[in-house]
């Protein structure tokens, strides 16, 4: 296999204006990785891999086995050594995604996986090793769920390292390109974006991945700039070609003019003095301009995401999600120490803020078939959620007692998704309170009092919250759901994403009511989907009295400037109206121009939009 092959001509074959075009590009994408890079592009086809099948020669047999444990053991020495650089250059955090795949080098099912496939199919380890990764990560690939779909890199960045091994090929090296490196890739793991963050890359612009994946991670870390979804960007390009990479704007600009690189460069320059008065409301309450004060909490799926939620301001994390512990563990399911170390660090680095910890949300397309034995026709309609978690008591006790464990160090929130029914909250009650008499039983340390939480993100939730509201602590909002299922649209099918609306007045409805239940009980409403980050919903929740928003890291500052600039009470009046309008295109357009009329001088509020 090789490390990765550069998209240049064949040696004697001419450039043609299709191979190199030296016409100005603009390429649209999804920017995961805030920031602006301006470089000379260095293009890396990852996907492509030279492994090809050959069956052994008799009595080849025994002499492939050792030639392939002699290359497990080098690849498992590599890979501890890169853990130990990333480890003393970025942290034990990243570190641990290395730690990861070290683990998974040594495991016993993946290793005699292979050796099996040799021995069966009398084949060369090459093709044992890639076959059996691409087995493994097919379990990823059949998951729609890009964030599921994204943690397969970890199997392919696992293979990618045996087969080097195998073939005494060592990495991609980037040391002797000077600075203003943008890497172009079909696919990037993470042990080469760290390789190439460390090695003075500004920018990577990539063909595959999605906001929640390692190499995402590790590029917010890094503050590189990345670009995903650029499908065929790597046949458009070639070494040295000069390219912009908007990682705010999800933009990637092949062959700019010098006009579009002083344009980009100016952007460059205001990026980074924004970012700066942006962080520097990091001790600033979210109090509106009437004196309203409004929490800003972090949503987060990896516990690497806790930094960056302080870094950035957020008041507690909203909604951490517990099933990526599952997926970044499977196919082995995470141990109660696995659960108890990864809460306690929560709510610990998070002190003196609420922590809250959504049980897994395993189910419809999250992995239940593979790591729950599900099958199902409908599993977005199907065991998922809390309905998962109390089919499977065995799974659920172990989360359960790393979770009350881990609530003595801390003010840990426990939250259960997908609850359509009151009989599925006290069915969980009475578990865990058999689960809390074991511990006691044990005598082991546990959080005797904890706060429990319903996710609101199915229609008959929203409609019943009269009645949960009097036997839960809290509620949170997951907004993304809770509008597919309602308006009965999948925001991923291209042919009815713009039947997708946020504004739709049946949505504001509900939530007008699960307002009024929560202030009437005295419990407190978050919502924690994708409209807390949008400038403009975020005023339209706030409209509506909820103040509590649980968002991406990131967006806190943006969403704390603009809300400290607004009126509650103007919004609330306005809000009230919203919710008797017949279309979300009225809404939108009502909200915008009312609050640029109240508020002349703020920036303009618009909807985000992807």
């Amino acid at each position: 296999m090789s490390p990765g092959r550069s998209r240049q001509p064949d040696a004697g074959e001419p450039e043609s204006a299709e191979s190199h075009s030296v016409i100005m590009q603009e390429m649209r994408g999804l920017g995961v990785s805030e920031g602006v890079a301006i470089g000379r592009a260095v293009c890396i086809a990852t996907r492509e891999q030279d492994v090809y099948r050959f069956p052994l020669p008799e009595g080849a047999l025994d002499d492939e086995l050792d030639r392939f444990r002699r290359a497990t053991d080098r690849a498992v020495e590599e890979v501890e050594e890169l853990r130990a650089r990333v480890g003393s250059d970025l942290g034990p955090d990243l570190a641990g995604i290395f730690e990861v795949h070290a683990l998974l080098l040594r495991d016993r099912y993946f290793l005699e996986r292979i050796e099996q496939r040799i021995a069966e199919e009398h084949v060369n380890a090459e093709w044992a090793v890639w076959e059996t990764a691409a087995e493994l990560r097919g379990r990823f690939a059949s998951v729609a769920v890009d964030a599921v779909r994204d943690h397969s890199e970890d199997m392919q960045d696992i293979a990618r390292h045996l087969i080097r091994a195998l073939q005494g090929v060592s990495h991609h090296e980037l040391s002797e390109i000077g600075g203003g490196v943008i890497v172009i890739a079909d696919d990037l793991t993470p042990s080469d974006a760290v390789r190439f963050g460390r090695q003075g890359v500004v920018g990577f612009a990539i063909e595959s991945g999605g906001r929640t994946s390692h190499t995402t991670i590790i590029a917010h870390s890094l503050n590189i700039p990345l670009v995903t979804g650029l499908p065929g960007i790597t046949r458009l390009a070639a070494h040295e070609d000069p390219v912009i990479v908007d990682g705010t704007a999800g933009v990637v600009v092949l062959h700019p003019t010098a006009a579009v690189i002083d344009e980009y460069e100016r952007r460059q320059r205001d990026y980074d003095q924004r970012t700066l008065l942006l962080l520097a409301t990091r001790e600033l309450e979210t109090r509106t301009s009437d004196g309203v004060l409004v929490q800003l909490m972090a949503n987060i799926d990896l516990v690497e995401e806790v930094a960056e939620a302080r870094r950035y301001g957020a008041q507690g994390i909203g909604l951490y999600r517990s099933e990526f512990l599952y997926i970044e563990r499977t196919p082995e399911l995470p141990s109660e120490e696995d659960h108890y170390q990864i809460y306690r660090r929560l709510v610990e680095e998070m002190a003196p803020h609420p922590v809250v910890i959504r049980t897994y949300d395993l189910g419809g397309r999250k992995l239940a078939r593979e790591v729950m034995d599900t099958g199902e026709e409908n599993p977005v309609l199907g065991l998922r959620g809390i309905r998962l978690t109390l089919a499977r008591p065995n799974v659920f006790r172990t989360q359960l007692r790393g979770l009350f464990r881990a609530g003595t160090h801390g003010e840990l929130w426990v939250l259960l998704p997908m609850v359509s029914t009151v009989e599925e909250v006290r069915a969980f009650r009475a578990f865990a309170e058999e689960v809390a008499s074991e511990l006691a039983s044990e005598g082991v340390p546990y959080s005797k009092r904890f706060r429990l939480g319903v996710m609101i993100e199915v229609p008959s939730a929203a409609l019943i919250a009269d009645h949960l509201a009097a036997i839960v602590d809290f509620f949170a909002i997951g907004t993304n759901d809770l509008i597919q299922y309602s308006i009965a649209v999948d925001r991923n099918n291209e042919h009815v994403t713009h039947l997708y609306q946020p504004f739709h007045p049946a949505l504001l409805r509900m939530l007008r009511f699960v307002v009024e239940q929560a202030e009437e009980h005295g419990i407190p409403v978050s919502v924690c989907g994708e409209m807390a980050a949008d400038p403009l919903a975020a005023a339209v929740l706030v409209g509506l009295g909820i103040r509590r928003l649980s968002l991406s890291p990131r967006r806190v500052p943006e969403i704390k400037t603009r809300l400290r600039d607004l009126d509650a009470g103007f919004l609330q009046q306005q809000v009230r109206l919203c919710t008797e309008m017949a279309t979300a295109a009225d809404v939108e357009q009502y909200m915008t121009a009312a609050i640029a009329e109240r508020s002349p001088g703020a920036r303009p509020l618009r909807r985000a939009r992807d």
